[in-house]
């Protein structure tokens, strides 16, 4: 009897460790993603980005709406306290950076609540990816509390954003310069290669001949006299920094082809070009046809582009989280999140007032002509000093590891002597 009540009760015992083992293979099936969630929730978070790159497109786009057409097209009457009796504080300049605001304040909020997301499965992780009527909602809203904000409170935001603006040109710069250096990787000559070898120096070749043909363009065009003395300052820098970068990288304890120094030549004179194509039209020395007011097809067609630009730049930042992080070895595993949500959105929101301050040309105090974008004094010495950052950048990139080669030799033989 005893021995047939003990059997019962081991049997009721291992049945519910069965049960009990059951039910936790059960929970952690539920908290484990399987293969099917994780490919949709990937394909959700890749496409979300376009999204959110075009939500700032549009955002681009009513800048420029606001700042050209807004006090001609929205009828009387306008909130007083912000937009003053004629409603010009809501319009123009302060127009520009009040739609820049709504849409900074729009992405630092979507950055605020996914920086820390790093598996697809997590609750903002679909919050990123989804939920767009809401996400939509918030935008409008985000947008609209800047017209009922004093002209004051955005006159200093407007000298924040000014700082924004260059923190992004500076991450911009950090993420060209690592997709040259990739760039150069992939098709650095290989000594089992001929065809690696044979398109790289195909390519190099390519890049220093459209640098050189750009600096003499830019003599021609923009220095054809001698009293454009700034211009020929400017291209003959470029041409210094040109020989100087080219230099370093063929030198022997640097050896990094001319690959990647072609391709930052040509980044280099492009930002000479695009610094002196902002200097206002001048009869002597910037011969472009200055720009009418409403703007023929051309110019139209040049502000569409650079729009383009803008959105493409922040865009291709955005996504690039790889060239900020310390540990470029990571193994992402199936559920990781494919690209950083907190710095893609981030950089949308420096990116914000790096729209605003194209717009307005970095000047708080006059508003910008029709169609135009970038143009003043101001904007050029802004891309000159971008360009000398940039080859400083690189140049630093290249010199680094042999510095840090020489320091670690220096500090092994202090050791070895004081052994």
């Amino acid at each position: 009897m005893s021995s047939g009540s003990a059997a019962a009760v081991e049997a009721s015992v291992i049945h519910m460790s069965s049960n009990n083992s059951e039910l936790v293979q059960r929970a952690q099936a539920s908290f484990e993603p399987n293969d099917v969630d994780c490919c949709t929730e990937m394909k959700k978070s890749l496409r979300a980005r376009y999204f959110y790159g075009f939500i700032f497109l549009i955002t681009n786009l009513t800048a420029w709406f606001i700042r050209d057409y807004g006090q001609s097209v929205f009828p009387p009457p306008y909130y007083r306290r912000a937009c003053g009796i004629s409603g010009s504080d809501c319009f123009h300049t302060l127009g520009v950076l009040r739609v820049s605001l709504g849409c900074f304040i729009f992405f630092f909020f979507m950055f605020l609540t996914t920086f820390s997301t790093r598996k697809l499965y997590e609750a903002f992780s679909k919050w990123h990816s989804g939920w767009w009527t809401l996400k939509i909602f918030l935008l409008v809203v985000s947008m609209v509390v800047p017209f009922f904000l004093p002209p004051d409170f955005i006159h200093i935001y407007g000298e924040v954003a000014r700082i924004g603006a260059g923190i992004f040109l500076l991450l911009q710069l950090i993420s060209v310069i690592e997709f040259i250096r990739w760039w150069n990787k992939h098709w650095a000559p290989d000594e089992q290669t001929k065809q690696s070898c044979s398109i790289a120096l195909f390519t190099s070749t390519v890049f220093y001949v459209a640098s050189i043909c750009g600096i003499v363009a830019m003599y021609y065009f923009y220095a054809p006299r001698p009293a454009c003395s700034l211009n020929i300052f400017f291209i003959t820098w470029t041409a210094v920094l040109l020989i100087v970068m080219m230099a370093m990288s063929l030198h022997s304890k640097v050896n990094r082809g001319l690959l990647s120094s072609g391709i930052m030549a040509s980044y280099v004179v492009f930002l000479c070009w695009s610094a002196i194509r902002s200097e206002p039209a001048d009869e002597k020395c910037n011969v472009q046809k200055p720009n009418d007011r409403h703007g023929d097809w051309t110019t139209i067609l040049g502000f569409l582009i650079a729009i383009g630009a803008i959105v493409m730049a922040t865009f291709s930042t955005g996504i690039d989280s790889k060239s900020f992080q310390f540990r470029k070895d990571e193994v992402k595993l199936e559920d990781d999140i494919r690209y950083n949500y907190g710095f893609f959105h981030i950089i949308f929101s420096f990116g914000a007032m790096y729209f605003a301050m194209l717009f307005i040309s970095w000047n708080l105090e006059n508003s910008a002509q029709k169609w135009s974008i970038d143009v003043g004094w101001t904007s050029t010495w802004v891309k000159i000093i971008n360009e000398w950052f940039a080859a400083t950048i690189y140049m630093w990139k290249l010199i680094a590891p042999v510095v840090k080669q020489h320091k670690v030799a220096n500090n092994e033989s202090v050791q070895q002597i004081n052994i």
